[in-house]
């Protein structure tokens, strides 16, 4: 063999490397956040005494659903990538149903009967699509009470509007076909979409969509990548051209108008994870993005009505060394009276954690013990939930690898990595548990992550889905395994006015013990996946009368509620004045 021809193996394998690795160097020496991490200061011990822990109830739950790449051993960069999990009430009876999104293959959508048990009406009610999925997102667009399916794809969306418990594909009626981009030969392609989420973002009282969009990408300008200077490995998608998001008005009469706005148009990323949060508390929400391998952005509507792109001034569109991660899912809420954003990142890269501070999101991962655990694993579904029903937000994360080969290159990884779940105590710390929780343990391929009671009893239950394996569910045994008294709850539904099924952007606040819990009302976050809408409340100790609880209601009118609470371990259902 020539000096050149091993030359030319040797930069293949040191690309590929680089390609698997995200770019991020040796992921043996953590970067700058994950090493601070030895230095913080001790917590509190957070691990003891951590009430929840999982049981897979998959096969006798009723759900049976395997998500389906369509690989036929070419190694095509959309193969790694689905799929999302989508917890809604479809007919607004109080039960949650489950739409899991399909690539090679149908769909399905399963109806709960509110017992943790589902059955698959996939096919009666017109849910068995077979776009080549990424992720969903549901809210009652037209207001007639029952909420309605984006789903986003690799080619065409879909918009499956619900008629009465059937799903009638309308997207294009709708106007929300999206022209695409058009190559260097001049052949237009659509647009890959992945992330999505509904919003009221213009304050008028109908639901608008924002869709992400991924990188222009078509089976001609797939990129060749090896681990071994002939085989083909997944190519990470630095190497491709990004897409702006997305961003259609509401008209009022079934159809959107697509925002033209040249800080959207601008906004050229790679969205993997969208949250909208209102983070001023002005009743204005703003639109955070999770960008693979691009800064993330920070999408803010000023007073005129122009958007701003925000990432890089408020801190959360690099790293502290001036880098893009490869940001997947993300979520956002409130903790201590003041927001906080995590990013689920690649292998060798921390999470991202933020807490908002005087308007700029200081890094905080290392302070609150989460760099180092979430170094090695390669992260997609985040979600805040009170997974213990303490009263404090605790943060699961869903991991799994994008390359099945990557252990013959680094046998200290997997393609199978196990999800995590980390204690919080309200003040901004969390703890490492996830090895005491039961089934959530075992190692998966994970990509999306969902959060709703599924069965009932009051506790946050979750939904996981695979890359090409089976979707999982997850009962949480909160309220069984506790030590003493069972945590006690409350939950709020809100809905919206003359009959519409949401009232999204409500903010509903917990005020009980001494703390101050806020909640949002809001769709989409986490990994092209969408948790439920209902509020869960877990009361802190000690609290035991709900005569020591007050709830505070803003409406997205910007009206103001005060309310008593007359009963605990119960929902408690609102609607718009």
């Amino acid at each position: 063999m020539s000096t050149r021809r091993i030359a030319r193996g040797l930069a293949f394998v040191l690309l590929a490397v680089l390609l698997v690795l995200g770019g991020c160097g040796d992921a043996d020496e953590a970067p700058n956040e994950a090493r601070e991490d030895a230095s913080a200061p001790p917590g509190p011990d957070l691990a003891g005494g951590f009430a929840a822990s999982f049981d897979d109830v998959t096969a006798r739950s009723g759900v049976a659903f395997t998500h389906r790449t369509g690989a036929t051993g070419e190694k095509l960069l959309p193969e790694t990538m689905g799929s999302g999990a989508c917890l809604f009430d479809m007919d607004s009876d109080g039960a949650l149903d489950l739409f899991l999104v399909n690539s090679a293959g149908p769909s399905a959508l399963f109806a709960g009967r509110g017992d943790g048990t589902f059955a698959d009406v996939s096919a009666e009610r017109g849910a068995d699509v077979e776009p080549y999925g990424m992720g969903a997102a549901a809210a009652d667009f037209d207001g007639d009470g029952d909420r309605d399916l984006y789903v986003t794809a690799l080619r065409e969306d879909l918009l499956l509007v619900n008629e009465g418990g059937a799903f009638v594909e309308r997207a294009e009626a709708a106007g929300l076909v999206d022209p695409g981009w058009t190559d260097d030969a001049g052949a237009r392609h659509p647009s890959w979409s992945t992330a999505s989420t509904w919003l009221d973002f213009d304050a008028d009282g109908d639901v608008d969509l924002f869709v992400g969009g991924y990188c222009k990408w078509t089976r001609e300008l797939e990129i060749f990548t090896t681990l071994d200077g002939v085989t083909k490995a997944f190519t990470t998608p630095d190497r491709y051209q990004g897409l702006a998001p997305r961003l259609y008005a509401n008209d009022g009469d079934g159809t959107f108008t697509r925002v033209r706005d040249p800080a959207l148009s601008g906004a050229v990323g790679k969205t993997l994870g969208v949250a909208v949060f209102d983070l001023e508390d002005d009743g204005v929400p703003e639109i955070l993005v999770a960008n693979d391998t691009r800064p993330n952005f920070l999408l803010r509507r000023t007073a005129g009505g122009a958007w701003i792109e925000e990432g890089a001034r408020v801190g959360i569109a690099y790293d502290e060394n001036g880098r893009a991660r490869a940001g997947m899912g993300i979520d956002v809420a409130s903790i201590g009276g003041v927001p906080w954003l995590a990013i689920g990142n690649f292998a060798g890269e921390p999470m991202s954690l933020f807490r908002l501070d005087a308007g700029f999101f200081r890094p905080a991962a290392a302070p609150a013990g989460v760099a180092r655990p979430t170094t090695a694993p390669l992260a997609f579904g985040v979600a805040f939930a009170d997974l213990d029903l303490d009263g404090a937000l605790d943060l699961a994360v869903v991991n799994g690898h994008i390359e099945p080969d990557i252990a013959r290159m680094r046998p200290a990884e997997a393609h199978a990595q196990a999800p995590q779940a980390f204690r919080g105590d309200g003040a901004g710390r969390f703890a490492d548990v996830g090895a005491s929780a039961g089934d959530l343990a075992r190692p998966r391929v994970g990509r999306g992550l969902a959060t709703g009671d599924l069965d009932g009893d009051g506790d946050l239950d979750l939904v996981l889905t695979q890359n090409g394996g089976p979707a999982v569910l997850l009962a949480n045994r909160a309220r069984e395994t506790a030590r003493d008294e069972p945590p006690r709850f409350l939950r709020v539904r809100v809905a919206g006015k003359d009959g519409a099924a949401d009232a999204l952007g409500t903010r509903v606040t917990l005020h009980a013990g001494g703390r101050a819990q806020r909640r949002d009302v809001r769709t989409g976050s986490s990994y092209l996946s969408q948790s439920e809408t209902t509020l869960t409340f877990g009361l802190p100790p000690g609290v035991a009368r709900a005569s020591e609880l007050e709830l505070e209601v803003r409406w997205p009118s910007g009206r103001v509620e005060r309310r008593a609470v007359e009963s605990l371990d119960t929902t408690l259902v609102l609607r718009e004045p």
